[in-house]
């Protein structure tokens, strides 16, 4: 296997060329180079990009964090039985994550998941957030997010959810995890 790239990741900035970044998902590189500056310029959505520090600070990857809710009815009711009887809980949406195709197989995708994962329970101990919430493009993304343990909402194909709870455990079990 290749040495995993060394990256940093920040907040998107207007001088990160995206143009070079690809997928292999023409929506995620549409909404990469398209709409994701001015979702984040608006505040809609957080976007991170994933930058190769071994060589032109090149974007390997990138995902989008944003502020949603769960209605409490759509989760499994062992989980919400200890729960306060809110309409609604709140979450953080991973929205969207991708890595470039250049760097397939070499762990981008998981580091950009421990990534977001990590300021996901920043942010939660400024604002609360008890789930975080994917969509699955297809059925090789949901099987991504179910490795960490994401699971279906029922009566869903393709969204899935993630206690906090369990990754601040998540946390504590591997903490040298990348």
């Amino acid at each position: 296997m290749v040495d995993a790239p060394r990256f940093i990741t920040e907040a998107l900035r207007d001088e990160h060329d995206r143009a070079a970044f690809s997928s292999g998902s023409a929506a995620l590189d549409r909404y990469f180079r398209q709409q994701a500056g001015q979702g984040h310029r608006w505040g809609i959505t957080a976007v991170y990009v994933a930058l190769d520090t071994t060589g032109e600070n090149t974007i390997i990857g990138f995902y989008t964090l944003s502020a949603t809710a769960v209605a409490t009815a759509t989760l499994p009711s062992d989980l919400t039985r200890k729960l306060p009887r809110y309409p609604a809980l709140p979450a953080v949406l991973i929205g969207r994550l991708a890595r470039d195709e250049r760097w397939r197989g070499q762990r981008v995708g998981f580091r950009l998941m421990v990534d977001a994962f990590d300021r996901v329970i920043a942010a939660s101990t400024q604002i609360g957030a008890l789930f975080t919430v994917v969509e699955a493009k297809d059925d090789a993304a949901r099987r991504f997010y179910e490795r960490f343990g994401f699971q279906l909402f029922p009566n869903s194909d393709n969204t899935l959810y993630l206690s906090l709870a369990t990754i601040r455990e998540m946390q504590k079990r591997f903490p040298n995890r990348a």
